[in-house]
């Protein structure tokens, strides 16, 4: 006989066995909340970046006496690149040129030096190479302005003044502090086991820093190339005080050509400006990857 169904309402629900899985209940969609206060700081900090890049950039569209009439804000009513063109004729493709020799040379020396002293300081166990990190260490309190006058004397000394030469020796002398630094936190971050296994294999120190040392480290060795680049790329002193000639000239110095005696030409002098950035930003957009990975000390994995 069938169960009333009154009965059939009233009986138990049965409950799910071992076996069985219980129905999933819905799960209400949480929104994540926006965090207002974090929107406003960064778009206040993207107008404070974006406003100077945009007045930077309208600028050298414009011809001088538009912008000293109109603002450095005003778009221009008759767009010009005669600012650009100005600009190479008056030479700063040799300073460019010259600036990118320098920043080679600088970039050369100080990764070689770099590296090599960072991976003796980490692998050696003798006094000296804890003793020459202290020494490198020194060199970060010691800033160029306080050595003009002895780092001149020496370029004379050896006849390398108003050559590029003189740019490069003491650009990266005065880099390879920080680089070190760098470089010795990178290496550090290397395995032990790794070295190991390389010795077992029957791997030399120069094998092993070839094979080993040089791949796990690329981001501590892109890190180091970029600042050092930096260093070269925006030197000031170095460049004024061991050169005089026009030849010699880089970028810092070269932009000087764009003003005179009693006026300058703003927005020819801003299109040298936005030429000269070109390359450094095309070096920083290739290794940025790297570069960030380095700073935060991944060491090159």
């Amino acid at each position: 006989m069938n169960a009333p169904p009154a009965a059939r309402l009233a009986a138990p629900t049965a409950h799910p066995g071992p076996g069985t899985r219980a129905p999933a209940r819905p799960r209400r969609s949480r929104r994540p909340r926006p965090n207002l206060l974090a929107g406003a700081g960064a778009l206040g900090w993207l107008v404070v970046v974006g406003v100077p890049v945009y007045a930077l950039l309208i600028a050298t569209f414009q011809r001088s006496e538009d912008y000293t009439a109109r603002g450095p804000l005003t778009p221009p009513s008759d767009p010009t690149l005669r600012n650009y063109v100005a600009a190479v004729e008056n030479g700063l493709l040799t300073f460019v040129l010259n600036t990118l020799l320098v920043t080679a040379g600088v970039v050369a020396l100080v990764v070689v030096l770099a590296v090599t002293t960072g991976y003796a300081v980490v692998r050696s166990r003798a006094r000296w190479a804890s003793g020459t990190f202290l020494v490198f260490l020194l060199g970060l309190a010691i800033p160029s302005q306080a050595v003009i006058v002895p780092v001149y004397l020496v370029i004379v000394e050896l006849g390398l003044y108003d050559s590029l030469t003189a740019i490069v020796l003491p650009t990266a002398a005065f880099a390879l502090p920080v680089c070190v630094l760098i470089l010795t936190g990178t290496l550090r971050d290397i395995s032990t086991d790794l070295y190991e296994a390389m010795a077992l294999d029957g791997a030399g120190p120069v094998r092993t820093f070839v094979r080993l040392v040089l791949p796990l480290s690329r981001s501590g060795l892109a890190t180091v190339a970029v600042y050092a680049a930096l260093q070269a790329w925006n030197g000031f002193l170095f460049p004024l005080i061991l050169t005089q000639s026009r030849e010699r000239r880089l970028i810092t110095l070269g932009l000087f050509e764009f003003q005179g005696q009693y006026r300058v030409d703003i927005p020819g002098l801003l299109a040298a400006v936005v030429l000269s950035a070109v390359p450094i930003l095309v070096v920083y957009l290739i290794a940025r990857r790297s570069l960030v990975s380095g700073l935060m000390g991944v060491g090159g994995r």
